[in-house]
């Protein structure tokens, strides 16, 4: 199969956006072949439309995006902690108050970027997700055009109700944006 690519300025993404999708493929580049031709492809400013190759970027996409959560929620637990110190030792903690008020002020500037970085993946995680779906679906069509004209219709419908679904469930939500 030939692949395609589609340049990734026309992707609809953020220049912070297109960097993180580059910095995606370019971390792949030492998988699959059709890994290293992704990696290839994003030094060219290129998406590969290739079902392994953004199957493989939305992977790489997932666990980025779940290192990132894991860290949101370190951050979280830290500043909670921060706050229950405060009510705690109140009368007896004003000598260090500018150290953990700018302790707790940091915690609370990389939770804003962590979460801003969270959502921009999201959003190219999406595209590519989007782009998977298209490419499949292309690729179940040339296979079944590939069949007698008459059966056209029969083995399109029984090759897609026994084509295994790949789709993720978006199990992220924004609930943790109202802790601060």
């Amino acid at each position: 199969m030939s692949s395609q690519a589609v340049p990734d300025t026309q992707l609809g993404l953020t220049n912070e956006e297109i960097q993180l999708l580059r910095q995606g493929q370019a971390a792949l580049g030492g998988g699959s072949s059709s890994s290293r031709a992704a990696s290839r492809a994003s030094s060219q400013g290129l998406l590969l439309l290739d079902s392994s190759s953004l199957s493989a970027l939305g992977r790489y996409f997932d666990h980025l995006m779940a290192s990132i959560e894991q860290r949101i929620n370190y951050l979280s637990h830290e500043a909670q902690r921060f706050t229950q110190l405060q009510y705690d030792e109140a009368d007896g903690i004003i000598g260090g108050a500018d150290a953990e008020i700018a302790r707790y002020t940091e915690i609370l500037q990389q939770l804003d970027e962590l979460e801003v970085d969270f959502d921009r993946i999201a959003h190219i995680k999406e595209i590519v997700k989007g782009y998977r779906s298209r490419v499949e679906s292309l690729e179940r069509d040339l296979e079944s055009s590939g069949s007698s004209s008459r059966h056209h219709r029969h083995s399109s419908s029984h090759h897609s109700s026994s084509h295994r679904s790949h789709g993720h469930s978006h199990r992220h939500s924004s609930s943790h944006r109202s802790r601060h």
